[in-house]
């Protein structure tokens, strides 16, 4: 029988007393304040025909819908109108918003006077396309799930494309799924049924392989256009330049594979190509004669580049640039430096086996001072180019912000237009002729629309010159506006400790760490710190807004973001540095710039946490095993634990070779790990230091990572339980790797929050 004292007391959730739950209640709703502020995913700028003076644009907003367990996305209107001066632009806004369900991706045609919506299916329906004019739906058409699959709008395999006169649309699609063996009560039935015949049932079939995290069961070919190889994957799809009466082309990216599919997702170290081939014919009528001939047949670009992806032809269809990741193809990493490349292209679509590659901005090893470190970024938009026709605009990541560069594709001359002095990260939004609409936040100012005009100055001197865009799509609470408002942030240049045993220049530079405090000094004693440690390990940590970093500060942490060598922005040099030296350099990187703030007064010795997700948790596993009595407190998002576990089960297993053996890792690969392999993995692991470690640790696993599947985690979290060590698990079923889903990303951010307030305080 239940005991009567005890059902007349207050359940309380895991781990949480009547005062503690008091707290945690506290805590929630400042972090549902943060999460309520929106993010803008895209902005499109439309011609009118009506009046030059003012153009309509149209934003695709998101924002959390912690209820349904999904992202909110809706759409804000506005009529952009030029002031007298030039210098900057009055945007008269709808006064609502309308959120848009069901939509997959909605893509303008160049002319701005069309719009294709596409709707993916959820279940096993069509797919369903819509073409929208300004006052009416023009044309809408079903492609059946027997044609092919859900339309790839993922932003990396996608490529949605209007040719010139509006006429076609080029997509990537699923390609549609093999037939399934069909059983019966008399065993195997010859013919098809249908899924619905309750008298029969169907198989598996043969398992395929896919991509890895996030693109399980996605595979990637195209067979409605004739001419691709099935061993490539294709996307990012573009048309090619076209004269009138003549063939039309498009251009493509191709990934290819041998045994298997690695995964894909943050990976740039897959090889692909730029590939042209000749576009079905508007009618059938001409089939025949569109496809006769070897040139029916894609065409590899880029032979002699092992990496190309990202195709923008330039506006006069003259050249074809994109991105190449050859960096890190070629070592292993999985991103690296990346360079720009273009092709000049012919009016008659001829070529000799492949296009002659020019380079346009090289791989940077080392940046000299504060100079250019190199190019990094995995996004473009779908039409960069500013008025000349060979200057594009692109965000790249510089240190430890995000700038916009315009580039000169001829020259190769690159220019930062946005502020010098700024710490600031910038994203670009869209272009409006010259000028440009971007988005600017920090650690502790919420994101800010920008419009930025080209200003011609005397002896050549030209510069950009920024304004504010006075907008309704970036609002929080008093609350969180008045704790953002207490707070500060400052870029620190951390110094390289034993930099003369560094074998490269590039190695021996300073990285850089991102410190947010109080702007008020309480007494002698200094807030609690929260180390936060990013993953990858060839990811960055950014200087812009981010909505759970703020909350954690908001609650009275002061946050030491470390961007430590191995890290993007700072040169080839110092990001190769790193390979063949995880666990121990990044671990001691990390040390020396928690010694740095003690040093300077910015923090206490005695109360500092760490924080990270997959590299990040390696990392925070291994501190806690390495420097036991740093840390009060530690919390571990789906963390690397022991890469000898990890190798034989995640969509990335040569990460484990090429991160722990450096680039000769590549070399070693296989599915069948040796002995000295297995040992080399285990060495490098957290794992292997869990005898000395003691603090209280809180992990947060996806029980659908494929990246680092969560048995590493949870064999490390058991091991602790088994010495005693103060532990939580808490597991989500339905997320991946990165726990984006937004009850997860609440409850995990939160959890954070209380046990850091339980052992840091």
């Amino acid at each position: 029988m239940d005991n009567p004292k005890n059902s007349s007391q207050k359940d309380f959730p895991s781990g949480l007393d009547e005062e503690s739950e008091q707290q945690y209640s506290l805590h929630s709703n400042l972090l549902q304040q943060f999460s309520t502020i929106s993010s803008i995913d895209k902005a499109w700028i439309f011609n009118s025909n009506k009046d030059s003076s003012s153009q309509g644009m149209m934003f695709s907003v998101s924002q959390p819908n912690l209820l349904a367990n999904k992202k909110r996305t809706f759409i804000l209107s506005s009529t952009v109108t030029k002031r007298s001066d030039d210098s900057s632009v009055k945007l008269q806004w709808a006064p609502f918003p309308v959120e848009v369900s069901g939509v997959s991706v909605m893509v303008p045609s160049p002319s701005g006077l069309k719009l294709l919506i596409v709707r993916n299916s959820e279940s096993d329906g069509a797919c369903r396309f819509e073409i929208w004019s300004d006052s009416c739906l023009e044309k809408e058409f079903h492609v059946p799930q027997s044609k092919h699959g859900s339309v790839y709008t993922d932003g990396w395999f996608e490529g949605i494309s209007w040719n010139s006169d509006e006429t076609l649309i080029a997509y990537v699609a699923e390609e549609p799924s093999p037939a399934k063996p069909t059983f019966n009560d008399q065993g195997y039935k010859k013919s098809g049924s249908d899924d619905k015949d309750s008298s029969s049932w169907k198989g598996q079939g043969d398992w395929e392989e896919d991509w890895g995290e996030t693109y399980a069961g996605k595979s990637g070919e195209v067979q409605a256009v004739k001419g691709i190889d099935k061993s490539l994957s294709v996307g990012q799809v573009v048309w090619a330049p076209s004269n009138e009466g003549s063939a039309q082309y498009l251009v493509f990216v191709g990934w290819s594979f041998e045994t298997r599919k690695l995964g894909i997702k943050y990976c740039y170290n897959r090889p692909c190509a730029l590939y042209v081939v000749k576009a079905p014919p508007e009618s059938k009528t001409n089939e025949n004669e569109i496809h006769s001939g070897e040139d029916a047949q894609a065409l590899n670009l880029t032979q002699t580049i092992s990496s190309a992806f990202l195709p923008r032809f330039s506006p006069d269809g003259k050249f074809l640039v994109f991105l190449s990741a050859r960096s890190s193809v070629d070592s292993g990493a999985h991103s690296a430096t990346n360079s720009l490349h273009r092709i000049d292209w012919p009016k008659d679509v001829k070529f000799d086996q492949s296009a002659k590659v020019h380079d346009v901005i090289p791989v940077v090893l080392c940046a000299e001072d504060d100079g250019f470190p190199g190019l990094y970024f995995s996004s473009i938009l779908n039409d960069p180019w500013l008025s000349d026709g060979h200057t594009l605009v692109i965000p790249s990541v510089w240190h430890s912000s995000q700038v916009l560069l315009s580039v000169n594709v001829l020259s190769g001359q690159i220019k930062r237009i946005t502020p010098d002095g700024s710490n600031f990260s910038w994203s670009l939004l869209t272009l409006h002729g010259n000028n440009i609409f971007a988005v600017s936040s920090s650690p502790v100012d919420i994101p800010q629309v920008k419009y930025g005009t080209f200003v011609e100055k005397e002896a050549g001197n030209n510069e950009w010159s920024w304004s504010d865009v006075s907008n309704p799509i970036y609002k929080c609470s008093d609350k969180v506006s008045s704790l953002l408002s207490s707070l500060t942030f400052s870029v620190l240049k951390i110094s390289v400790k034993d930099a003369s045993e560094n074998s490269t220049k590039g190695s021996s530079k300073p990285y850089e760490a991102i410190f947010v405090s109080s702007k008020t000094k309480k007494s002698d004693t200094c807030d609690p710190l929260i180390v936060i440690l990013h993953g990858g390990p060839h990811s960055v940590s950014l200087s812009s807004f981010s909505k759970s970093h703020a909350f954690l500060s908001s609650l009275g942490y002061s946050l030491l973001i470390v961007n430590y060598r191995g890290s993007l922005g700072f040169g080839e040099e110092a990001l190769q540095s790193l390979p063949g030296n995880v666990g121990s350099q990044d671990v001691n990187d990390v040390l020396t710039a928690i010694d740095h703030v003690i040093d300077l007064g910015l923090a206490s010795p005695s109360k500092i946490a760490v924080l990270g997700g997959s590299h990040g948790g390696f990392l925070t596993t291994h501190l806690i095993g390495q420097a036991p009595e740093k840390f009060v407190a530690a919390a571990a998002r789906n963390p690397v634990c022991n890469l000898a576990l990890m190798v034989g089960t995640t969509d990335i297993p040569d990460w484990c070779y090429v991160e722990s053996y450096g680039i000769k890792g590549r070399d070693k690969i296989t599915e069948a790990p040796s002995a000295e392999d297995l040992t080399l993995f285990y060495s490098k692991s957290p794992i292997a230091h869990i005898a000395k470690v003691k603090t209280p640790t809180v992990f947060l696993l996806g029980a659908q990572d494929l990246r680092v599947p969560i048995s590493t985690g949870l064999q490390y979290a058991r091991a602790l339980k088994e010495k005693g060590v103060p532990v939580k698990v808490i597991l989500f079923p339905n997320d991946v790797h990165g726990i984006e889903r937004p009850q997860s990303d609440f409850e995990s951010f939160l959890s954070i929050a209380a046990w850091f307030n339980k052992y840091c305080k």
